[in-house]
């Protein structure tokens, strides 16, 4: 297949990521930082995510979406490096940074690669999140096996191996031809047009919504998993349920998400998160919150499907970098304020609190998303 090793290079990027999950914020905990530490080492960096997501977006445009991947996947494994010899939190933020600048070039760059695939534009995006999810699943669930058995020096070696993998994939992979703008003015110019068609902003919401399982997996799920009193290996899987989730949803369903002012897919994408979310505490059993996990996952999936067709559809080939990481800005945003959110409700009223109160806004969202779609779409 002449592409797969651009689906082996995103494969193993996510394996990647997948494992930072999960070592990353036991690491910290195990450093001896509290909650609202943890919460700010996930989100301050998030700062520097939102512009350069749209540098990387901009970028894509006019060098090339697989240029900026192969730079994604070296700061992974540099991070990765970083992370044996990191102790406290700034050296841990630092950390932190690499792989969030790694995370703003990766995402727009292969979204963008992948909608231009041939093929039907949905079936490739889910593919593609197929393969991340498939990705995130496998290196969640080896890194809870890995730290449970060598502890964290090992484990963040086999994350630099991980790193080193999806560098080689990803030179394999065939270069597309660069689109560049029709102006030749600044990269960044066309981000201003699109933030003022509603669809795109509409879309910057749907983002949001379905990042912030995301944003939680990446932080206080496995800090609730432990206060629960399961071990890294239960942990690991209970993490890996919500990707397994999503490649199913990712593989069904896209053939038959559809974009437009009357489809009711990412208000019942987003009902089903903010239940996932709000209901994963309620029960301390690995069955039930392996079961919410599975939920939460499928749910993401589908609105993340949602808004990279809308996007897709409603942008040109030689914006759709630039379109795309306006939808990335929405996940930056998750990324930022779902952690420092749980973060200060855990430290003062405790973890689970946190939980309901998260499912309770996101429901807030689906509800805003339900009764904005159609103004969103109206003139496009």
């Amino acid at each position: 297949m002449l592409h797969a090793p651009f689906f082996v290079a995103s494969g193993a990027w996510n394996f990647g990521h997948g494992m930072t999950w999960l070592v990353v914020p036991l690491y910290a905990h195990f450093q001896g930082l509290s909650n609202a530490e943890i919460g700010a080492l996930f989100a301050a960096p998030v700062l520097a995510q939102a512009p350069l997501n749209l540098i990387g977006g901009a970028y894509t445009d006019r060098i090339g979406g697989r240029r900026i991947m192969l730079g994604s996947c070296l700061i992974m494994t540099a991070a990765a490096v970083w992370f044996v010899f990191a102790q406290g939190f700034w050296m841990l933020m630092l950390g932190q940074l690499s792989l969030i600048f790694s995370r703003a070039a990766f995402w727009p760059a292969t979204w963008a690669m992948a909608s231009e695939l041939p093929g039907e534009r949905g079936v490739q995006l889910g593919r593609l999140n197929a393969v991340t999810n498939m990705g995130q699943i496998v290196g969640t669930v080896l890194c809870g096996l890995v730290l449970a058995a060598s502890g964290f020096a090992a484990t963040f070696a086999v994350l630099a191996a991980i790193g080193v993998l999806s560098l080689v994939a990803g030179l394999a992979t065939p270069a597309q031809r660069p689109k560049a703008p029709a102006s030749a003015g600044h990269p960044l110019a066309a981000f201003l047009p699109l933030l003022r068609r509603r669809v795109i902003v509409y879309a910057i919401l749907c983002a949001y919504l379905s990042a912030l399982p995301f944003s939680l997996a990446m932080s206080f799920y496995a800090l609730l998993f432990t206060q629960f009193g399961h071990g890294e290996g239960t942990s690991g899987v209970l993490l890996a349920l919500r990707s397994v989730g999503s490649i199913f949803a990712s593989l069904l369903a896209a053939r038959f998400v559809r974009s437009g002012p009357k489809t009711l897919w990412p208000v019942w994408s987003g009902i089903v998160v903010a239940a996932a979310v709000g209901l994963v505490p309620t029960l301390n059993h690995a069955v039930p919150i392996g079961f919410w996990m599975l939920v939460v996952g499928a749910g993401t999936a589908a609105m993340t499907l949602y808004f990279q067709i809308t996007i897709a559809e409603v942008s040109s080939s030689t914006e759709r970098g630039s379109a795309l990481a306006l939808g990335g800005l929405g996940w930056s945003v998750s990324h930022l304020s779902t952690p420092l959110l749980m973060g200060f409700l855990a430290d003062r009223y405790g973890i689970v609190v946190g939980f309901y109160v998260l499912g309770f806004f996101a429901l807030a969202c689906a509800l805003l998303i339900a009764v904005s779609r159609r103004w969103a779409f109206q003139g496009v």
